[in-house]
């Protein structure tokens, strides 16, 4: 199966930097893939290599005249970067030329020019970022990450309802454990929005476990497939989470620094320490979905480096190769029948 993602080459902290090499890398590893660089096409040829003859026809450049800034306002940018490389590749998925877009652009820009331009599923009130973050079962997919700062119990509810959709497409699992992050697990906690969006998981048809902590995003004592919040505390979760794997990192590095005794110990314990790395590797976990649009959006970190960004492509080859949008439209359109119905 042939699939076409384009990539907005010009966004991101470092630009095309990063995204051209980690796009080469996957057209390496993907011989089904085709990519469509998007961006000031002079840049992108001059960072090509000459011999381009080892991606055949899989690679293919759209000229673009304009670049969203990372801190440039998301309504200037959707109303004054018409042409920018993000808004060009978000077309590209509008107009059915490519089946995701991947971008490390300014993330608000990115969200309201998705929203603007593929529009909602019918049934879903507002988009919600979703992402994935390492525990101690593996991992374990998160959202809202920062999209809705406010949300309603219908908002959380479709959150679950998309949500669900996507881990059972890319996880292959039939029926996903699907927990409410709380400040406990008591019924009786939690603010009224929670406690409306608890009733409204209880008579889904989702595999709803109830209430969960915050240790539950990395280190409950039972495996959470999907945990729904809203995007004000899903956001400051997912700092603190990084902040934290930031601290531990920093902290070893300067105890194993301290002497030559350390230093030998280091030497030791290296491969323990690489492996610890490798699995709290915020690179590995790189690209988060835009879930609620019509069209599919990867957003990746603005600061990836060749490795993030190569995983945030990976991610939407896989999320369009099991057609994440029409099942969760499906979805959607399932519950809203029942409950007509009901």
């Amino acid at each position: 199966m042939s699939l076409t993602i384009s990539i907005d080459a010009m966004g991101g902290d470092n630009g095309p930097e990063i995204t051209i090499p980690a796009s080469l890398e996957c057209l390496r590893n993907s011989p089904n893939l085709k990519l469509i660089l998007v961006g000031d096409e002079a840049v992108i040829k001059r960072l090509l290599p000459n011999d381009l003859s080892p991606y055949q026809d899989r690679l293919s450049i759209h000229h673009a005249s304009q670049c969203v800034e990372m801190d440039e306002s998301p309504s200037k940018a959707l109303k004054n970067k018409k042409d920018s490389s993000m808004r060009v590749a978000i077309n590209l998925v509008k107009e059915g030329q490519a089946d995701a877009c991947v971008s490390a652009g300014n993330t608000g820009a990115l969200m309201a020019t998705a929203r603007f331009v593929l529009k909602m599923i019918p049934g879903i009130d507002r988009p919600a970022i979703i992402s994935t973050l390492p525990s101690i079962h593996g991992h374990t997919h998160v959202l809202d990450l920062g999209a809705n700062v406010d949300c309603s119990a219908e908002h959380l509810f479709q959150f679950a309802i998309m949500g669900n959709e996507l881990v059972k497409a890319v996880e292959g699992i039939e029926h996903p454990k699907v927990g409410l992050l709380n400040i406990g697990e008591e019924d009786t906690k939690g603010n009224e929005q929670v406690k409306t969006a608890a009733k409204l998981l209880e008579n889904s048809s989702l595999n709803y476990i109830g209430y969960v902590e915050g240790n539950s995003l990395n280190a409950g004592s039972i495996k959470v497939d999907l945990i729904v919040t809203d995007g004000f505390v899903g956001n400051v979760a997912l700092k603190s989470i990084e902040g934290a794997a930031k601290m531990i990192g920093t902290t070893l590095k300067e105890a194993f620094s301290k002497n030559i005794f350390t230093q030998l110990v280091a030497i030791i314990a290296y491969p323990v320490l690489k492996s610890f790395k490798q699995r709290i590797d915020p690179r590995l976990y790189n690209g988060a979905s835009f879930l609620g649009l019509k069209g599919l959006v990867i957003k990746s970190h603005g600061g990836a480096d060749r490795l993030a960004f190569k995983t945030a492509i990976q991610l939407a080859e896989v999320e369009a190769k099991q057609d994440v949008i029409k099942k969760i439209s499906e979805q959607v359109e399932k519950t809203l029948a029942l409950r007509d119905i009901t």
